[in-house]
Parts: structure tokens; sequence; C-alpha cells
């Protein structure tokens, strides 16, 4: 999926993590986003078009704070390793602004 949000950002490439996209602010302020974060976030652009823009408000804000963000799909499963950040899930950024994630994604309970 090729992601048009952060264009405006200086976007690079950490051979560390390469499955992962990273962002960098003009003030060195750097985030990535991993591609479930990415895909939860598209997901979420069809479900609240109209508060879309305050979750990328939102993310940019915490950004800006912590200076070292990670975007993770899902907590405790990052696939993104990176000393002195802070790893957040989509529900850290939407909660706070009262934008509600309900993720319903399980197994089947077909055999129950």
């Amino acid at each position: 999926m090729k992601e048009t949000l952060w264009g405006n950002l200086n976007k690079v490439v950490d051979k560390n993590n390469p499955y992962t996209d990273c962002y960098v602010y003009e003030n060195g302020d750097k985030f990535y986003v991993e591609p479930v974060f990415l895909l939860k976030l598209s997901g979420m652009k069809q479900f609240v078009l109209e508060r879309f823009n305050d979750i990328i408000v939102e993310m940019e804000r915490l950004v800006r704070k912590n200076h070292l963000v990670v975007f993770v799909g899902e907590e405790d499963e990052e696939i993104t390793y990176v000393d002195g950040a802070i790893y957040l899930t989509i529900q850290d950024v939407c909660n706070p602004i009262k934008v509600f994630v309900e993720d319903k994604s399980r197994g089947s309970d077909y055999g129950d």
C-alpha cells in the first residue's frame, strides 16, 4: 500500500527495520509506522472519515511530545525495534481524542 499521508516529511530507510516506514520532521523528531498500524489507520478512514484528520493531528502531537515513536499494529507483537522509542497502538492514539476503536478480529467461533 502506497502511503501519502506524510508526503511532506522526509521518508528514511532504516535497514534495521526494513518492513516499517520511517518519517522524520525537520527538527529531527522521528516516527515509524508498522504495516498493521497503517492498515488499521486506513480502516479508520472508512469508518470515521469526519474525525480522520483528528487522528493524524494526534499522531503528530504524540511524536512532537515524545520525539521518537513507533506506531505498532499490535501491543506486545511489534516488528519494529528502536532504542529509546515509545510504542503506541491505534487505541493509544484514538482513545484520548474519543475516537474509539473496537478490534473485533479474533478466531472463528465455529465448532464451539
